[in-house]
């Protein structure tokens, strides 16, 4: 993520303002670049980070409660859901079991602030001031996307439907390689079928769920996705059965081949990779992989045979569904969801300029059926 400040006369002059040793001055030119700030930081936010693409956005006045109706996310029969949120931002998901009624949603604020010599600004140095707001919008992306994973993993690892867990251990695991396979997508595919059922206990409407729509990976795992391009079919294969075959080969379990028909790898080799297979997007993620820190705070969610420091994590999304929900506070001045103002807590002995910015929102995870995983082990 790069900012870049226009070098246009009206913004250079603006800068030059916040300066100024006239104090009215330098405080009504801070005000303007502060509500400048605003729109900026936002747009980064929502371009920027990988939870946009996941969590849907539910806006409401910055003076007002959000609050959800579950029913509308479950069977009729049931009695109670459970629902994964977080009281404060950074802290503890936690697991609420609720009846079939309003869930009110509890928000926080995650906020950044700047601040660089009055020198700099005097001179319009664009790129000081570029590198402070590109600062202050990374600050907020991350605590935004550590708050929106740790839910999500949260979900992941405590979710069961009909006493069916959502982690399936990976097919490779016999065979004591710790790859991807094509096998292992497709029992992602099944599972995330199998545990969101309509309500007459059928085949639900398209509406209701599309399947399985995105998968988030490591960079380890996307190379097994493009290594399945010059990987001649079925060349990886399980553990020799008892016996062997009829002449003692080796002979594939049920686990362990790749096979993909030739148009299909052809595509992943002509686009250096593949954005998706079977229509399930892939998207990859610095932050999944074995000792990576998303599969780290997944082990100390899921609680049973996950090892961080060994295993990989494949994260499955029905995003259809709109399971995933950010409650997201807007401002009734201006209608932006980032709060921008300038900093007053510099004086003038300290010959600095300063802004802050927040944002008030939540993340929840109402429907947990939403979300599957497969544990990549070694």
């Amino acid at each position: 993520m790069k900012l870049k400040l226009k070098n246009t006369p009206e913004q250079v002059e603006l800068i030059k303002a916040m300066g100024s040793k006239n104090a009215i001055a330098a405080r009504e030119a801070q005000e303007a670049f502060a509500a400048f700030l605003g729109p900026v930081v936002q747009q980064v936010l929502n371009q920027a980070g990988t939870a946009a693409g996941i969590y849907s956005e539910a806006p409401f006045d910055e003076d007002d409660s959000p609050s959800f109706p579950l029913d509308l996310y479950y069977n009729q029969g049931d009695n109670h859901v459970n629902v994964w949120s977080q009281n404060v931002a950074g802290g503890l998901p936690s697991s609420h079991v609720a009846g079939m009624q309003e869930l009110k949603i509890a928000t926080y604020r995650l906020d950044s602030a700047i601040n660089m010599l009055r020198k700099y600004v005097r001179r319009a140095r664009l790129d000081v001031v570029s590198k402070g707001v590109e600062r202050m919008a990374q600050e907020i992306l991350v605590k935004q996307e550590r708050n929106a994973w740790a839910v999500l993993l949260k979900a992941l690892g405590e979710a069961s439907t009909g006493g069916t867990g959502h982690v399936i251990i990976g097919s490779s695991k016999d065979s004591g390689a710790g790859y991807f396979t094509m096998e292992d997508l497709n029992a992602l595919m099944t599972r995330i079928r199998r545990i969101n059922e309509s309500f007459a206990n059928g085949t639900p409407d398209v509406a209701y769920s599309n399947g399985l729509t995105d998968l988030y990976m490591s960079p380890e795992r996307m190379q097994d996705i493009r290594g399945m391009a010059y990987q001649p079919m079925n060349t990886r294969v399980g553990p020799v059965t008892a016996g062997g075959g009829a002449t003692g080969e080796r002979v594939p379990t049920h686990g362990g081949a790749i096979a993909l028909p030739d148009s299909v790898r052809s595509e992943i080799y002509n686009n250096a990779g593949s954005s998706e297979i079977y229509g399930v997007a892939l998207n990859e993620l610095n932050e999944l992989g074995a000792g990576k820190k998303y599969c780290t705070l997944f082990g100390s969610y899921d609680g049973t045979s996950f090892h961080d420091t060994n295993d990989d994590l494949v994260v499955g999304l029905d995003n259809s569904k709109g399971a995933f929900i950010r409650p997201v506070a807007v401002q009734s001045e201006t209608g932006g969801q980032v709060t921008t103002l300038a900093d007053d807590q510099w004086s003038a002995r300290s010959d600095k300029v300063g802004f802050y910015a927040s944002v008030e929102e939540g993340r929840v995870c109402i429907d947990s059926r939403a979300v599957v995983g497969i544990q990549i082990e070694p």
